[in-house]
């Protein structure tokens, strides 16, 4: 055979480009897009593992893979106890491109999503899955126990977020994960809430589990970055797409995200901590007229969370005794945390959906929605909760005043 002939006689030794630097404490930044060979022969033994094994990870060309990128990888699956991962640009692109796999691995397809949750996820489902075919229900998290009658033959997954935003509405994994492996129906976890210190959705037979990085993973308000994780088979055949659709993450992200994920405990148990001061603090406020937190024995699910989760999170959500205007009044009157759309970063910050996020909806598609005027999510960072606290009692005795 001229391939055995060629390995043979390619025996030109040149230094790898792809080899890792030896003995280096932190994980290299490989800035390339194209990685070279020593001779031929090892040209044509890449090709031929590439034709034999689905969803090979290394690669010729920047857009399959980079090894910044699998050292984060190969953390993240460590961390989530799962047989791979695969890092994307951006959340959005781990939960559409795992929605869309899903969907076009199959002739007739119907899911079931979760109806709180993020917005753009049920605008993808409603304005891109359902133009392929896809049939969706959404239920709302009071629906889960009975979520059997909601099963279709041609249910291939169930997506849900857990926690959700922003209620906070926990999902019992164990019957999910049941009701998966009884229906041959992939189970799938956005756990960006909760992040793998918190809850690890394998552990209790989930198929496959999404964070949006840019949140707790990365967690400096500096990145954008998605990931998943779970079974390798899955895991490969959403590798094999993304180096058709080049939603691969920059190896400088990947680097960033690298340098913080061995601090994300220290942060998340930090955050946890605060957020459970601030939930109790605003549960016993005059002000406050309900607070969404999974560590309160008042939220829904605090038995389910008691047992599904080591820690609660920094994000508490909590409605304030007022209209949309007396709660933005609330918010303009605070000094400590910054009004601005995200979460699980080291600064606190904090917004209220009705004006930022569900804006342009109007009134009744927010109330429709479940997002009420006076609602207010608190992402609670790094800062002493002491501070937040004294801070939040400074506007909301300017608010009485008026």
């Amino acid at each position: 055979m001229v391939h055995d002939k060629l390995r043979e006689s390619c025996t030109v030794d040149r230094p790898s480009t792809w080899s890792q630097a030896k003995n280096s404490l932190i994980s290299p930044l490989y800035l390339t897009t194209v990685f070279g060979y020593r001779s031929s022969s090892e040209l044509i033994a890449f090709n031929e593992r590439k034709r034999s094994e689905k969803g090979l990870r290394d690669a010729d060309y920047g857009r399959y893979s980079n090894p910044t990128e699998q050292a984060v990888e190969d953390a993240i699956a460590e961390l989530e106890g799962a047989e791979s991962a695969l890092l994307y640009p951006s959340g959005m692109a781990a939960v559409t491109s795992t929605l869309l796999a899903i969907t076009l691995a199959h002739q007739a397809v119907h899911l079931i999503i979760g109806a709180e949750g993020y917005r753009k996820t049920r605008e993808f489902a409603d304005n891109d899955l359902s133009r392929l075919g896809a049939t969706i229900t959404y239920i709302a998290p009071d629906e889960l126990p009975a979520i059997e009658q909601y099963l279709q033959p041609t249910t291939r997954a169930i997506f849900l977020e857990s926690p959700t935003n922003p209620y906070l509405r926990v999902a019992d994994l164990n019957l999910l994960a049941r009701l998966g492996r009884e229906r041959g129906i992939t189970t799938i976890i956005d756990a960006t809430f909760a992040s793998p210190i918190n809850q690890k959705p394998l552990s209790f037979d989930i198929d496959l589990v999404i964070h949006s990085a840019t949140k707790y993973l990365g967690g400096h308000n500096d990145l954008l970055a998605g990931v998943v994780a779970g079974r390798g088979d899955l895991i490969g055949l959403l590798r094999e797409r993304r180096g058709i659709t080049g939603t691969i993450a920059a190896p400088d992200v990947a680097y960033r995200l690298l340098r913080s994920l061995p601090e994300l405990e220290l942060r998340v148990q930090r955050q946890n901590d605060t957020g459970l001061k601030v939930a109790r603090f605003l549960e016993s406020c005059d002000a406050v007229e309900k607070v969404w937190y999974p560590g309160l024995e008042s939220h829904p699910e605090h038995e389910i969370a008691r047992t599904q989760l080591r820690g609660y999170g920094g994000v508490v959500s909590f409605e304030v005794k007022g209209d949309l205007e007396t709660t933005a009044q609330f918010l303009d009157g605070l000094s400590v945390p910054t009004i601005g759309a995200s979460f699980g970063g080291v600064v606190p910050l904090i917004e209220q959906p009705a004006v930022i996020s569900y804006y342009h909806h109007g009134a009744e598609k927010r109330r429709e929605l479940g997002i009420k005027d006076n609602l207010v999510r608190l992402s609670v960072g790094l800062i002493d909760p002491d501070a937040l606290i004294r801070d939040f009692i400074h506007s909301f005795s300017s608010l009485m005043r008026r």
